[in-house]
């Protein structure tokens, strides 16, 4: 039988290393110190989540998007040091065009460079394509921001272009966004091959 994607359902994604798990409002005390004393790591945010007050409605509208079927975000758990370590999210879910986006990611800094990142992105890119049938999955971030568009290309998605002007900062100000993608053969053909072999 196909497998069908079920917003209700509790989908837990792991390797050795990291634990993918829903995201619920029981997990904001287990990273709400990277709201609290960790601000760089939100530079790039395009939703405010500095300062508790802030950070719980971070949380609450991931949780209204999964309510809404619009998106499915995960606590990152870092099973080496049993910690949270951040989280990440499927968003932009159209299954009726077999594609969707990974984004809002982030992990607090102590996790960056650690190879957490590739391990989050090898089992979300497999459920993606393997489980959920998909056959185009795509990554947005801001054009300035280098960390994360090295970070895509690392784990070998491929540049689309940049939509101009095409979104507001917090501050006011507008951000040029790069769109990167991999689509279902190239997963196969040597996406996959090469992520796992740098796990």
């Amino acid at each position: 039988m196909d497998f069908q994607f079920d917003f209700n359902k509790n989908y837990i994604l792991e390797t050795e290393m990291v634990r993918l798990e829903p995201l619920q409002s029981s997990h904001i005390p287990d990273l709400l110190t990277y709201s609290l004393n960790q601000p760089e790591i939100w530079k790039f945010s395009s939703i405010a989540a500095i300062g508790e007050t802030n950070f719980r409605n971070y949380i609450q509208i991931a949780l209204d998007q999964r309510e809404r079927n619009i998106e499915y975000a995960f606590a990152v758990f870092d099973k080496r040091i049993n910690e949270y370590a951040g989280s990440t999210r499927f968003y932009d879910i159209q299954l009726n065009n077999k594609t969707l986006q990974i984004g809002y990611t982030w992990y607090g800094e102590q996790f960056h460079g650690t190879g957490l990142n590739k391990h989050c992105k090898y089992l979300l890119l497999e459920f993606a394509f393997e489980k959920m049938n998909l056959d185009r999955v795509e990554f947005r971030a801001d054009n300035n921001n280098e960390r994360s568009k090295a970070a895509m290309k690392s784990i070998g998605c491929k540049v689309d272009g940049v939509l101009r002007s095409n979104m507001l900062k917090l501050d006011g100000s507008r951000r040029d966004s790069i769109i990167l993608s991999i689509l279902r053969d190239e997963w196969f053909n040597e996406v996959k091959t090469n992520l796992k072999a740098r796990l």
